[in-house]
């Protein structure tokens, strides 16, 4: 009898995450999936409704420059399939996702997908060098800046990230042209008179890369930088922190070892989120910059408007940040033992 008690109580003492075996995280992981579904299910139906209130006609744009009779435009209309019911076209539109099919655009006649893959080379390779470069950058600077509190390096730092912060990405692009005068090329993503082979062209596709990606990290880093030193500042006072003093390290190793990894924690979330706009790209620094990406394909489309090519990079937008924020809580999970057990 002893014994049977003795069992009941360690059954009794074991974790119930334990007993389930895994189950609790399977559970986790499985409501954040449906989540992320749910949530671009959501995107999917705003974004083609809140498209179709804008103002311009498609067809209109199409036959601006040449003389169309009533019997024309109507059977444009039909081709187009914007002559049916608006709840008729989302569900074509809808059925079609499913396919993989993001529809024709109106302007050039091509499959939307082939436009988008055509663009996200450019987009990735220029905003994923300004997000990488950003993170070392202002994760470094706002660990120094927190470290160093309310020194002349903290309130110089704190003050230009705030103002970098706080300009318009494009006013900032506009300013850098006119600050390099032409010393760096301002237009595109390749010169026509560049020289053949992988390294001359790599060479010069970086040339081109240089004032838009210095736009895009003046403002990326200043964010990292400045809720990385809040974090840091939120650590400094903590008691673990005067409790690795009292055994004897030394400063730099009390910050490496153990301020810095619990400060990251809050800066895990913006990081991923920005990966997430990686693919979303800035629409006006690539517009500013004629960067070949899917912020100049959105800003071309605008003008139509060309409802199919907005929509399909709306998705493609929205799916990537809600992928990495699922990616960020499930992350949390790992690194914080307190969200395991919350």
């Amino acid at each position: 009898m002893s014994q049977a008690f003795t069992s009941g109580q360690a059954s009794a003492l074991v974790d119930p995450d334990e007993r389930r075996g895994g189950t609790g995280t399977l559970r986790f992981v499985l409501t954040k999936v449906a989540e992320a579904a749910a949530s671009i299910v959501l995107v999917i139906v705003l974004g083609f409704f809140l498209f179709r209130l804008l103002p311009g006609d498609p067809v209109a744009f199409m036959v601006r420059e040449r003389p169309t009779d009533p019997g024309q435009i109507a059977e444009l209309r039909q081709q187009l399939g914007i002559d049916k019911p608006v709840l008729a076209q989302f569900g074509n539109y809808f059925a079609g996702l499913f396919r993989g099919d993001f529809g024709t655009s109106y302007i050039e006649r091509r499959p939307v997908l082939d436009m988008i893959g055509e663009r996200l080379w450019p987009t990735v390779l220029l905003v994923g060098s300004a997000t990488v470069l950003a993170v070392a950058l202002g994760l470094w600077l706002g660990i120094r800046a927190a470290w160093k509190r309310d020194s002349f390096f903290d309130r110089a730092q704190t003050g230009i990230a705030l103002t970098l912060w706080s300009v318009p990405q494009f006013w900032l692009g506009l300013l850098l042209l006119v600050v390099t005068n032409g010393v760096f090329p301002s237009r595109g993503m390749h010169s026509p008179d560049a020289g053949p082979g992988f390294f001359a062209q790599g060479l010069d596709v970086l040339h081109h890369l240089v004032l838009p990606c210095v736009t895009l990290l003046a403002v990326f880093y200043a964010q990292y930088m400045l809720v990385m030193r809040s974090s840091l500042l939120g650590e400094m006072n903590s008691d673990y922190l005067t409790t690795a003093r009292a055994k004897g390290l030394r400063e730099d190793l009390v910050r490496r070892h153990h301020a810095v990894p619990n400060a990251l924690l809050p800066t895990v979330t913006l990081v991923f989120m920005q990966f997430g706009m990686v693919v979303s790209g800035a629409v006006t620094v690539e517009a500013v910059f004629s960067w070949p990406g899917l912020g100049q394909l959105t800003y071309d489309a605008l003008h139509g408007p060309d409802l199919p090519v907005l929509q399909g990079v709306f998705v493609v937008l929205a799916g990537a940040v809600v992928l990495m924020n699922m990616l960020a809580e499930l992350l949390y999970r790992v690194l914080d033992p307190r969200v395991r057990t919350a």
